[in-house]
């Protein structure tokens, strides 16, 4: 319960040492064994294609960790692996994570910006559904400025979803967090906290596993993959 309170307030919270260096080594290795024609820096349904990532997340204390934040109906709804490396650096600007990767496209009012990524339905819900979210990010390598760690910005998600020009003056007027950590550490977030990463300063591997739940039922004709 302390963690869900801090949670509350804050949006974010990192938990040391969530998974042994066994654990993570395992993950790794497979990752390493992927075919060159798998996108590792951004690998969605990364449980479907990667044995010790559905291992992962079938293991019992993931959902119990998810409950804390949700309830006990909790339910994994999309994994992807992030992988920014000296091939792949980027720099991701300020924002929320809005959408979610549904079975089919459906006309519902409040439901915006459909797409298909990886061949899959992807779209907006409305602001109810993404704050009965969580979402658990698993470090597998040591994160830190200088190879371009997750930055988010405090209690951030409690004023909704925001437009570019929110999100701009909102970011100019509020100090960011580092989200610095050790592989095998846990970063559990709200979708809606703003967050980012600049580019690495000095690239090597920072791999996460990125679990989303939910506890909500879907409106009728739609269905998490």
């Amino acid at each position: 319960m302390e963690a869900k309170r801090k949670h509350d307030f804050e949006g974010y919270l990192l938990e040391a040492g969530f998974l042994s260096i066994e654990q993570v080594s395992e993950i790794i290795a497979e990752i390493e064994q992927l075919p060159s024609h798998h996108p590792k820096h951004g690998l969605r349904h990364a449980d479907k294609k990667l044995a010790a990532v559905a291992k992962l997340i079938r293991m019992p204390y993931l959902q119990q960790k998810a409950a804390q934040f949700l309830s006990p109906n909790a339910q994994v709804v999309r994994v992807i692996l992030f992988d920014k490396n000296p091939d792949k650096n980027w720099l991701v600007p300020w924002h929320q994570d809005r959408t979610i990767a549904v079975n089919q496209q459906h006309d519902l009012t409040g439901w915006k910006f459909w797409s298909i990524k990886d061949g899959q339905h992807h779209v907006q819900p409305p602001r109810e559904l993404l704050d009965n979210m969580v979402t658990l990010r698993i470090h597998l390598d040591n994160t830190t400025a200088e190879n371009g760690c997750l930055k988010v910005i405090p209690n951030s998600y409690r004023n909704g979803i925001l437009s570019k020009a929110e999100i701009d003056e909102y970011v100019a007027n509020r100090k960011a967090i580092e989200c610095i950590a050790q592989a095998g550490d846990l970063l559990v977030m709200k979708p809606l906290l703003l967050h980012s990463s600049s580019k690495a300063l000095k690239p090597t591997h920072r791999r996460v596993i990125h679990i989303e739940y939910s506890d909500q039922t879907l409106p009728l004709g739609l269905n998490w993959l």
